[in-house]
């Protein structure tokens, strides 16, 4: 079963968990399970190449013998079947299971899992770089060459006993994707720079979708991927599956090259990615075709930090609106870019601060002039901590280039979700609400409207949710007749109690040591007076 993979994963990161933070060993962890995959892999595919297509295989050993004796026997025969297939060809003494048994006879060295690394590495642009970010010599898993060994090799043994191939691709990725979001759970801060949590990607990617699921071939472009779950949502909600083009592009190296084994895990091949290692808010990519995608997904960093040159203003993304993001707030240059590099018949989803709905300024000026055009076609608030590493709500912004009129759908999602630990989770009941919502474009008493563009006009182009969406609750209308008679009758029984208590007090034997307490009580009772 699917959670079994994904539990026997996790536990394999014990090993490692004392050592270091979560940032840390996933790097260690999932670039090892991203190499003994594709060594598995290619076991698999030798002894197809020989036996035919199968579902069910041998054990590892017996996989093993059968490689050996072919590239014994015909190593350049051997690798010409193999290496056009799957683009790459792992020697013998790289494999993973190789590295295993030399565990088991304690002989192996840390020295021969970074050859194997660097080989795979030089086999192709797509591997290129691919494991730098695994330091196999950083003290915090050994103090000295041995320790670091035998840390290494705990791993190795660990991840050796599952059995990926016991599951259909599918799972495979989505096991992985289960790794990274525990690894995000636990990276904090830092959870942001890779991490869109599921449930947010299935609302924009089933959104984008709309009206397009049958298309061939589909392209997707996130211009801030992160580790790609985003984009990889896509195919949940298009026919053909398998024909959907990645495009996407990351800062940061060490997540750029997450992106790129996860891709890889869920079998796209090298020709339907094109990643690039680059800053979205720089030079413009991609300069080439295709340059226009069917669906642009986006969670980039909140109110980030940016150049806003004035070369910008000469940029293709941001001409037409004759102003730039401030420099301190880039949240409407990540928009723009994305909007730049829509399809007419494409659609648009990127989440972004709530700030960006009413913040005046370039960005009132950027605002208005894209609700001018019939560009935002939705604004959908969700609820506060959801993401990891913020608490603040956000809000997904829906766009499009082809609209016919310039009214825009508010959904107000924010109170629907359930508390777990410290994170709020959107259930599949409230993913399906705002789906079905956005579909049907209606009105809904406190939870959606949809605004002409008058409307929005009046409202000086403000489009925050609250002026559009009323969740204000009457309270039920207080009876005061009902309050004053029952205040009355409450008086009397306070009356009768005083009355009953006074009498019991003087029939209390009054001893000259408690005759002071006795006459205190009384007074009390009396509202301080005597009668």
């Amino acid at each position: 079963m699917a959670t079994s993979l994904n539990q026997q994963l996790w536990a394999s990161a014990d090993i490692l968990r004392g050592k270091m933070d979560a940032s840390e060993y996933k790097n260690y962890l999932l670039g090892l399970i991203f190499y003994k995959y594709l060594s598995d892999k290619q076991l698999r595919e030798v002894y197809e190449q020989e036996n035919g297509k199968t579902d069910t295989f041998p054990e590892r050993s017996t996989l093993y013998a059968g490689f050996m004796e072919w590239y014994e026997e015909d190593k350049d025969d051997l690798i010409e079947n193999i290496q056009p297939r799957q683009g790459y060809f792992i020697q013998p003494d790289r494999l993973f299971y190789h590295y295993r048994i030399k565990a088991d006879n304690y002989e192996f060295n840390l020295t021969d899992l970074q050859a194997g690394f660097n080989e795979l590495e030089r086999q192709g642009e797509e591997f290129s770089g691919l494991f730098s970010d695994i330091d196999l010599n950083s003290t915090k898993l050994g103090s000295n060459a041995q320790q670091r060994n035998v840390t290494i090799t705990e791993v190795l043994r660990a991840l050796d006993e599952i059995d990926l191939f016991e599951h259909n691709g599918d799972v495979i990725g989505d096991a992985y994707e289960y790794l990274i979001g525990m690894f995000a759970a636990g990276a904090g801060k830092k959870a942001g720079e890779f991490y869109t949590p599921q449930a947010v990607s299935r609302i924009m990617s089933e959104i984008t979708s709309i009206g397009q699921e049958s298309r061939v071939p589909f392209h997707i472009y996130d211009p801030a991927m992160g580790s790609g779950s985003l984009m990889l949502n896509i195919r949940r909600y298009l026919i053909h599956p398998n024909q959907v083009h990645y495009h996407g592009q990351e800062l940061n190296t060490t997540t750029f090259n997450l992106a790129r084994m996860n891709l890889i895990l869920h079998g796209v091949d090298k020709e339907r990615m094109n990643l690039n290692n680059g800053d979205t808010l720089d030079a413009d990519w991609p300069s080439e075709e295709p340059y226009q995608f069917d669906s642009v997904v986006m969670n980039p960093p909140y109110s980030a930090k940016w150049s806003a040159a004035d070369k910008f203003l000469s940029d293709p993304r941001f001409e037409r609106f004759g102003k730039l993001a401030p420099k301190s707030k880039a949240d409407f240059a990540f928009l723009l870019h994305g909007f730049y590099h829509l399809k007419e018949s494409g659609t648009m989803g990127i989440v972004l601060p709530h700030g960006v709905l009413f913040r005046g300024g370039a960005e009132g000026t950027i605002r208005q002039a894209l609700l001018e055009m019939g560009a935002i076609d939705a604004v959908i608030g969700l609820p506060a901590n959801i993401f990891f590493g913020t608490s603040i709500p956000t809000t997904v912004i829906i766009l499009k280039k082809n609209r016919s009129r310039r009214d825009v759908l508010f959904i107000d999602a924010s109170q629907d979700f359930e508390k777990q630990k410290n994170q709020n989770v959107l259930l599949d009941e409230h993913i399906d609400k705002i789906v079905s919502t956005y579909k049907k474009r209606e009105d809904i008493e406190r939870y959606a409207h949809v605004a002409s563009f008058d409307e929005i006009q009046e409202n000086d182009f403000n489009l925050n949710i609250p002026r559009y969406v009323d969740t204000f609750e009457e309270e039920e209308p207080v009876d005061l007749v009902e309050v004053n008679t029952n205040l009355l009758k409450i008086n009397e029984e306070l009356v009768q109690q005083e009355q009953t208590l006074l009498s019991l007090i003087n029939d209390f034997s009054e001893s000259e040591e408690n005759q002071a307490m006795i006459e205190s009580m009384r007074l009390l009772l009396r509202g301080g007076h005597d009668e």
